[in-house]
């Protein structure tokens, strides 16, 4: 496979950009090789800049649902560009999108449309902090709620993927206020509670662990925590950053039947485009300014071009029946894995959730960040460059999801699963 362009780009980036890239995990570091430069995007497919296609199972790290250039998004994106891309005012649309948010997920009574994902965990920590007049915040290990300063003590997603512990650069002073505790153990949570439980603001969680892998909640795992928030008098956040619209059009709290007390999303929300939101329990969000004394402001929050894609994708997935065949789709792709090691001898576990899932190379279960810390990322590494010569990309580390869009046609699954057959044999 030709990747003589993309080598020359990539060289050209490391003169200029730290590592080559704007975000880590895309400088294919736990993997080895050339990052890929795309180019272009349609469906399932993306082309990079040595004209190589590949079927694409990173999806934008979870926003693409309906696949790349959806022609119903493009067409909502260029109206909203044509009238202006972005006015540092209101707009009709962003009551319109926070509204259809609402109707998902009846949890979020008020929210507020940020950027991104980190800025809006952030924003809700700092609500929660603000609403119960405490200081600590307990997460688990192996969750990332992304790169603000309190959150990357034993963190997930990138941090994870290059073995980073935590990030220089960050205050003891800040990180002795973030506990950790081991995801799916109610105990590890009981027993912070019972330790510093009066000065706990609030406990965040991503429902589904995505960040070190897809690790689905046990069944007394969320409304065991929803259970000890109330007990003690913290908040429960969700971060569905990842899950939100990923999982079901409800997300995972409406999947697994536990109501926080604020949310997060991000990804598919903006349909693609730089789009987030936080929200939650009205007499919480009551504290937001220019309501209340919890400062969080923006330029290009609500942005009308995100917005609009964003509208114009979840009212797409409210089609009937949409999550029963993604998650179909990615049985067949995991089966197809499955069946493939288990030919070839090679270990893999795969944890899947709805239409986003991970295959560890390893015997299993993966429960939390200690087990899914026991995978063989060299196995992997070998895997993914066997699979990307045959023209089908994975994400570049063994700690993140695959995800399966409505573009991901039984047609190219079961030239996929051609493909994982002859890269496990090569495993």
């Amino acid at each position: 496979m030709k990747t003589r362009t993309s080598a020359a780009l990539y060289s050209r980036a490391r003169r200029i950009l730290p590592g080559g890239v704007n975000s880590p995990v895309r400088a294919f570091r736990s993997v080895g090789g050339i990052p890929r430069f795309l180019v272009r995007g349609r469906g399932a497919h993306v082309w990079d800049a040595d004209g190589n296609r590949y079927v694409d199972f990173v999806g934008s790290w979870g926003p693409l649902i309906l696949g790349h250039s959806h022609p119903m998004v493009v067409r909502a994106i260029a109206r909203a560009a044509a009238n202006g891309s972005t006015f540092g005012a209101p707009t009709a649309a962003e009551t319109e999108l926070a509204e259809e948010i609402r109707l998902s997920m009846p949890s979020m009574e008020k929210l507020r449309l940020v950027s991104s994902g980190t800025e809006a965990v952030m924003s809700a920590v700092r609500v929660a902090r603000g609403f119960t007049k405490r200081d600590l915040v307990a997460k688990f290990e192996g969750g990332y709620h992304g790169h603000a300063d309190g959150f990357l003590s034993k963190g997930g997603s990138g941090l994870a993927t290059l073995g980073i512990p935590a990030s220089a650069g960050v205050p003891k002073a800040v990180a002795a206020l973030t506990l950790t505790a081991q995801y799916n153990s109610l105990k590890s949570v009981e027993a912070l509670f019972r330790k510093r439980g009066r000065k706990i603001a609030a406990v965040v969680v991503e429902p589904v662990a995505g960040n070190m892998g897809v690790v689905p909640p046990e069944p007394s795992f969320l409304p065991g925590l929803r259970r000890l928030c109330n007990r003690w008098g913290a908040l429960l956040i969700f971060d569905e950053v990842i899950t939100g619209f990923r999982v079901a059009i409800g997300g995972a709290q409406a999947l697994f039947g536990v109501r926080p007390d604020l949310t997060t999303l991000g990804k598919i929300v903006g349909g693609g485009l730089p789009l987030a939101a936080y929200g939650g329990r009205a007499d919480v969000m009551a504290l937001v300014a220019p309501d209340g004394p919890v400062y969080q402001a923006g330029t290009l929050s609500g942005n009308p071009c995100a917005v609009a894609a964003g509208l114009a994708t979840i009212r797409l997935l409210r089609k009937q029946g949409l999550y029963r065949d993604l998650a179909q789709r990615m049985r067949r792709f995991g089966d197809a894995l499955g069946e493939a090691a288990r030919s070839a001898k090679v270990p893999l576990v795969i944890n899947a959730v709805g239409s986003m899932a991970t295959a560890f190379f390893q015997g299993g279960p993966v429960t939390d960040w200690a087990s899914a810390a026991r995978s063989d990322t060299k196995r992997y590494a070998k895997f993914f460059h066997a699979m990307l010569d045959r023209g089908v990309m994975l994400a570049p580390s063994q700690f993140e999801a695959a995800f399966i869009s409505t573009a991901h046609f039984d047609r190219i699954l079961d030239d996929v699963a051609r493909a994982a057959r002859m890269a496990m044999r090569s495993n």
